[in-house]
């Protein structure tokens, strides 16, 4: 039987992972269906008016006809464990090259090693996913290792660690901390050789390891495998033999997988989990109604090979996008490039998404916008907000559902757009020099150390009053200027919200123009313009 490695604890993690994900994740929902052991996991949703929920839920909320409830009354008690696959599901991409890069820098390949045609080979699995061309040479790498010295492959794998983690996809350390918080020993299945990824599996906190297995004489590999390659119905029955030394029944269990051949092991398992499944297996996920998850972005945003509709529509968002505005952007060095970031903005108009999403373009890595659900119902900006991964807030729900899912984003090193006054100013209130706001900004913050950003917005409303209901076009020969200040990252305690919201919006104001802070008597007509059409 293939040698199953059961690992001690979590080594020192490598600075990319404690910046992608600041600490664990707290599981708001209790387990769902009773006397299972679910987990609770990122979903999305329709709401009853029809807008899109995002946060977390409880796994037993979803979709599962691999296992009946009445099965499974007893299992609460039972151990239980999470079979997660590595590459395209723990990794965004595959990691041969990250292993061969280890390989050479430990002297174990000659540098510069490489097979013709392999950058295209990867490329295929990384968009595509598995194929039987890419799993024989993986399978054959054996005979190619003969009389390599086992010390120097788990050496080159103590290498890699750091590499490895830098591919985790970023959203996959909360779906491991609950599945850890629900009481899962976490199980990294993986057909690359067990020497090779055990140092990142303990680097992860795994609690063991099924992978392939070279066979070893007087320290060298022999070229042989050592009880069968662990891939497709190889990984099933390691997996099999694992949970049958550990008592574990594999009803009580997860697998996440992106390939189709690992349906075998998804099949046998209580809770299957298609992650950034292959072609073939979204197919067999759907018609089996296997849960389809993405754990490189937030749910609900769409991905076609790998990209956004922030990709596909950023080089559409420019300033002559919008040519009855002239807009005048600054500072946007000062926007850090990698972790996550709060960018807090102003609020004067529903143009106010247009301006920000030329900010968005600008960065080169996908930006989600908090704002109020009226931005998302609005012609052609909602539009916008949504493609870049839009949250809508309801106010009048009370749900703290978009804090939550702004908090996941944020956990996974990612830019959030936040409006911290939380509606447009109204009548008087817009013209006051003073700008007040919600705690919310803050509260983030502190909950994920994220960096905070003032960005400060003036014009907009010229482009589009709140009295209006779609912006003015016809500005076109005329222009009114809009201005987009961005402020260098700001100095939080992270321990007083209500003193920390004090701080962001005192930064936000001193980026406006002089007018801003100069007190305003309005006009009857200034001040009809603030308020919604009737």
């Amino acid at each position: 039987m293939v040698p199953r490695r059961s690992l001690a604890g979590p080594l020192p993690l490598p600075e990319p992972f404690t910046v992608r994900s600041p600490g664990p994740v707290p599981c708001p929902f209790p387990g769902g269906t009773a006397g299972a052991k679910p987990i609770n996991t990122l979903v999305t949703g329709m709401t009853p008016d029809g807008s899109h929920a995002l946060g977390w839920a409880a796994m037993g909320d979803v979709a599962n006809t691999n296992t009946s409830t009445d099965s499974r009354t007893d299992s609460s008690n039972r151990p239980s464990a999470v079979f997660i696959d590595l590459d395209r599901t723990l990794l965004c991409r595959a990691s041969g090259q990250a292993l061969n890069k280890a390989l050479m820098d430990e002297g174990v390949l000659p540098q510069g090693r490489t097979l013709p045609g392999d950058r295209v080979l990867y490329a295929v699995n990384d968009r595509l996913g598995e194929n039987l061309l890419s799993m024989g040479l993986v399978r054959a790498a054996a005979r190619v290792a003969k009389g390599w010295r086992q010390d120097a492959v788990q050496a080159a794998g103590k290498r890699a660690v750091g590499d490895l983690t830098a591919l985790i996809a970023p959203f996959a350390p909360q779906y491991l901390a609950a599945f850890r918080a629900a009481g899962h020993r976490l199980v990294l299945s993986t057909t690359t050789p067990v020497d090779m990824i055990t140092p990142f599996a303990e680097a992860l906190g795994f609690d063991a390891v099924i992978a392939t297995t070279y066979e070893t004489k007087d320290g060298r590999y022999t070229g042989r495998l050592y009880e069968g390659f662990v891939w497709g119905t190889g990984k099933l029955k390691a997996v099999r033999a694992w949970a049958k030394d550990e008592g574990i029944d594999l009803d009580d269990c997860h697998a996440c997988s992106d390939s189709v051949f690992d349906t075998p092991l998804l099949a046998s398992v209580g809770f299957p989990h298609a992650v950034n499944p292959d072609p073939s297996l979204t197919v067999i996920a759907t018609a089996r109604r296997w849960p389809i998850e993405h754990w490189d972005r937030p749910p609900g945003v769409p991905s076609l090979l790998g990209l956004e509709p922030y990709h596909l529509l950023r080089p559409f968002v420019r300033p002559t996008s919008f040519p009855y505005a002239r807009f005048a952007i600054t500072g946007i060095d000062h926007i850090p490039a990698k972790g996550p970031v709060l960018l807090a903005a102003n609020h004067r108009s529903y143009f106010d998404v247009a301006a920000l999403a030329l900010v968005a373009a600008r960065l080169g890595r996908p930006v989600r916008f908090l704002g109020k659900k009226e931005i998302f119902d609005a012609p052609v900006v909602g539009i916008i907000a949504r493609s870049i991964g839009g949250i809508p807030v309801d106010r009048g729900s009370g749900s703290n559902q978009p804090l939550r899912a702004a908090e996941a984003a944020l956990r996974a090193g990612e830019v959030v757009i936040v409006l911290p006054q939380g509606t447009i100013p109204r009548g008087e209130a817009f013209f006051d020099p003073v700008l007040h706001g919600k705690t919310g900004t803050a509260r983030l913050a502190s909950s994920t150390g994220a960096v905070v950003v003032p960005i400060g917005l003036w014009g907009t409303e010229k482009v589009w009053p709140r009295s209006a209901r779609v912006p003015d076009v016809t500005l076109v020969r005329h222009p009114p200027k809009v201005t987009l200040r961005v402020g260098r990252p700001l100095a939080l305690s992270l321990t007083d919200a209500v003193a920390d919201t004090e701080t962001i919006m005192s930064a936000i104001s001193a980026l406006l123009p002089a007018e801003s802070r100069v007190r305003h008597e309005p006009t009857a007509e200034e001040l009809a313009r603030t308020k919604p059409p009737s």
